[in-house]
């Protein structure tokens, strides 16, 4: 495997969060990189989501991946800030940072609506867009088959605000421990027989660790965010892939996107679950490698792969 250069860093956005940022670099032997890719993890994720698709394409081109305001190293800034547009301004912001003129967009879950209001503000500046097991209007309703989640989020939200102590214990205790790692694969969130145990275990650590005061207001807005209209007017390559065991947010939302984004292509990962970019990520890497050099053009090492219809 090819050695890549790592680069840590921090942006301070206008509101006075500290943004958290990691690039890599291929190496010199690689010649002239292709176009650098962007990945954009869920609500109460981290990076190591993408760590096989990081590491990767890091040794084909630039790869940018950072946290999300309010997640692990980064700060949540003003709470209005705490919303899908807020973050994708913050997007916004980076690239204008990192001096980034184009790049591809990759988003996972609720990385999905960001990218669509990141889209919605500077179309020209995207080259394509992935996404993985997302969508475009509210996931809650109908969330496991059933109408529940919704009802249940704004009970706990009201009573979260009369005693924080006791929920900030309960929501530790009931992410971190073996029972909800178990559970989180019964419900669709991981394919428990092929995911690597450690990368569940870090993701419930992760969860765990998140403010409830910067979870709750991201993921109110996020019932309330409506991209469909945006969808349908994207007008660059975009990919969707779903995992056909994935129960948090189900097949019907990447068919919708599907249908809403024209000329995009639909690949189904059988056994694939909410997190297929961890169960089946060579799977994933093959396709969303085919989609960033062949809708685009690109070469690498003599190929070029042939855009689908």
């Amino acid at each position: 495997m090819m050695t890549t250069e790592k680069k840590t860093g921090s942006f301070t956005t206008q509101d006075g969060a500290e943004l958290y940022y990691e690039i890599r670099q291929p190496s010199s032997k690689v010649g002239d990189p292709a176009e650098p890719v962007i990945f954009v993890y869920g609500i109460a994720c981290l990076l190591n989501h993408f760590h096989h698709q990081i590491d990767y394409f890091a040794n084909q081109r630039p790869v940018y991946a950072y946290d999300l305001r309010g997640h692990e190293k980064s700060s949540a800034g003003q709470r209005e800030n705490l919303t899908v547009r807020g973050l994708a301004h913050d997007l916004r912001s980076l690239m204008d940072h990192w001096g980034l003129e184009k790049a591809h967009l990759v988003g996972h879950s609720f990385g999905v609506p960001i990218l669509l209001a990141v889209y919605d503000e500077i179309p020209d500046r995207i080259s394509s867009l992935t996404f993985i097991n997302g969508f475009a209007q509210n996931p809650i309703k109908g969330m496991f088959g059933l109408d529940v989640v919704e009802p249940f989020f704004y009970w706990a939200k009201d009573n979260y605000y009369k005693n924080t102590v006791i929920w900030k214990f309960l929501w530790k205790a009931a992410i971190d421990n073996p029972v909800s790692i178990f559970a989180s694969g019964l419900a669709g969130g991981f394919n428990l027989r092929v995911t690597q145990l450690k990368d569940i275990e870090v993701y419930a650590r992760g969860v765990s660790h998140m403010s409830l005061d910067n979870f709750i207001p991201l993921f109110e807005d996020m019932m309330g965010f409506d991209g469909r209209g945006i969808a349908s007017r994207i007008e660059v390559p975009t990919l969707i892939i779903t995992g056909e065991k994935d129960f948090v947010t189900p097949q019907k939302f990447q068919e919708d996107l599907h249908t809403a984004v024209r000329g995009s292509e639909l690949v189904r990962i059988p056994y694939g679950s909410h997190c297929c970019q961890l169960d089946f990520p060579d799977y994933v890497n093959l396709r969303l490698e085919k989609h960033l050099l062949g809708l685009r053009g690109e070469t690498d090492k003599g190929r070029l792969f042939e855009t689908q219809d």
